[in-house]
């Protein structure tokens, strides 16, 4: 096939695709719509999921991230984070082939005075990997990975509780 056909064909191809897109209702999410001016995060020290919300909150809305809870008209408290990991299927030597990992939180926002914005609210998240002793150091990798990946993931999901709760 000479170059300007395959130029020809890669143009329509590209045109179809945003035409499919546009037509399904697809859009990038524009900037997060919080219900409240300021909020406190109430994680410990370098709580990395802490970091991770406070850095969505302030670069994705309108928000702003206070130090000081007498300074914020709502207060997140994270009130459990776990990470687990379960054995999923073991080989016919009894040893593990597949392990499921559970990401779980619990939080809830308040305003420091006894009215709940957000009462507890639980998001868990699970991913199945599987296991090879043989590769250790691989897979010890990979959990890290699929740990931070379900991270920024519970980070999206609690932005858009938050934001939801305001409509």
């Amino acid at each position: 096939m000479d170059p300007a056909r395959r130029t020809v064909l890669r143009t329509a191809l590209a045109l179809g695709m945003t035409a499919a897109l546009a037509g399904c209702g697809f859009a990038l999410r524009g900037q997060a719509t919080l219900p409240y001016k300021t909020i406190y995060l109430g994680f410990s020290g370098n709580n990395e999921l802490g970091a991770n919300l406070r850095r969505n909150i302030r670069y994705t809305s309108s928000t702003e991230v206070v130090d000081r809870p007498q300074d914020a008209e709502a207060l997140f408290q994270m009130m459990s984070e776990e990470r687990q990991k379960i054995i999923l299927t073991l080989d016919g030597q009894g040893r593990v082939r597949d392990y499921e990992l559970i990401y779980r939180v619990v939080f809830r926002v308040h305003d420091g005075k006894g009215r709940e914005f957000m009462p507890p609210t639980e998001i868990s998240l699970r991913r199945e990997i599987s296991f090879n002793d043989s590769a250790l150091m691989a897979k010890e990798s990979e959990e890290r990975l699929i740990y931070r990946e379900m991270q920024a993931d519970l980070v999206q999901q609690i932005m858009r509780r938050m934001e939801a709760q305001g409509r």
